[in-house]
């Protein structure tokens, strides 16, 4: 039977279809013979009487550079009603209008399947929610101190100091060993952002790539390593960094079995994870997880196929 299928996420304009997973996750609908949609979260409107509608296009999705999907009329659609499926895919930064956002899907989840959960994803920002599996991270401050910064310096030596709510390898800095600048930055951080921020020792294994692993109703589904540019530490495929092929280390292989039952049981359907050196967890990207293209491109699988198959199941469809 085929679903409608809306999918929350960015002007489909400006996307970059060669690496973009939202839109590998639409042609996959398509070729499924699903009905997709688009929306702008701004679009978003829960009306006097509970109902949550949004303007909506119907779209079909090519993969031909410059002429990649086609557009109908807005419609003014009851996601409750009147869809089988929400993708929510519009990037972060993860602020008060994405939870917004999520606060209205949930009082959908009655009537239609949000992928992922809106309550777990509000729940689990990408930097918090690793916190709740420390034994698999670095050494990580969350302060706003500059004073615990150092004395957490004294004791690892160079640091990196990131946003809490940052993404795509932004604002990220390395502090040196001798501590220079760090009473500036920390000045700006803190005039930046109203939250704490995130402070690990810096991992000389980075040199060596950054693998995002993604699983699919917590099983992993396929992995990429991302070496950083030259001149560069961070390795996001955004911030100039290159992937190619890789495995899973016994380490890593226990991450993903210590994290797949609980992202299973939370709803959290499409999980990117990030591991430096083969061993130490960064992050759990539950927002708008990316990498399923480069994965199937080194690995041949179909890792956009595996969602829908998970969603599905989850559907009582298959």
């Amino acid at each position: 039977m085929a679903l409608r299928v809306a999918v929350q996420m960015d002007p489909i304009e400006s996307i970059n279809i060669a690496g973009d997973s939202s839109f590998a996750l639409m042609l996959s609908a398509q070729a499924r013979g699903h009905e997709v949609f688009h929306y702008d979260v701004g679009s978003l409107t829960l009306d006097e009487n509970d109902r949550l509608h949004a303007m909506l296009k119907p779209v079909t999705v090519r993969r031909e550079p410059g002429n990649h999907f086609s557009a109908g009329e807005d419609r003014r659609m009851d996601l409750g009603k009147e869809i089988d499926v929400v993708l929510m895919r519009q990037d972060p930064p993860f602020h008060m209008g994405y939870i917004t956002a999520t606060h209205l899907l949930e009082r959908i989840e009655d009537e239609t399947l949000v992928v992922n959960n809106p309550a777990s994803v509000r729940n689990a920002p990408e930097k918090v929610f690793v916190l709740d599996f420390r034994q698999f991270m670095p050494p990580t401050l969350v302060t706003r101190s500059v004073e615990e910064v150092r004395a957490f310096q004294k004791r690892h030596g160079a640091v990196v100091v990131k946003p809490i709510h940052g993404n795509g390898g932004k604002a990220i800095f390395r502090v040196p060993e001798s501590g220079d600048n760090l009473s500036a930055l920390i000045e700006v951080f803190n005039q930046t952002w109203p939250e704490p921020h995130m402070v690990q020792p810096f991992l000389p294994e980075v040199a060596e790539g950054d693998k995002r692993i993604v699983l699919v109703d917590g099983e992993v589904a396929g992995a990429i390593n991302r070496r950083p540019g030259e001149g560069e530490f961070r390795s996001n495929l955004a911030r100039g960094g290159s992937a190619e092929a890789t495995g899973l280390t016994p380490r890593e292989e226990e991450i993903c079995a210590a994290l797949g039952p609980r992202l299973k049981e939370l709803g959290l359907l499409f999980v990117g994870i990030d591991v430096i050196g083969g061993k130490w967890l960064t992050e759990i990207n539950v927002t708008s997880p990316t990498g399923i293209v480069a994965i199937d491109k080194f690995n041949g699988t179909d890792t956009a196929g595996m969602i829908w198959d998970a969603i599905e199941r989850r559907l009582g469809r298959r």
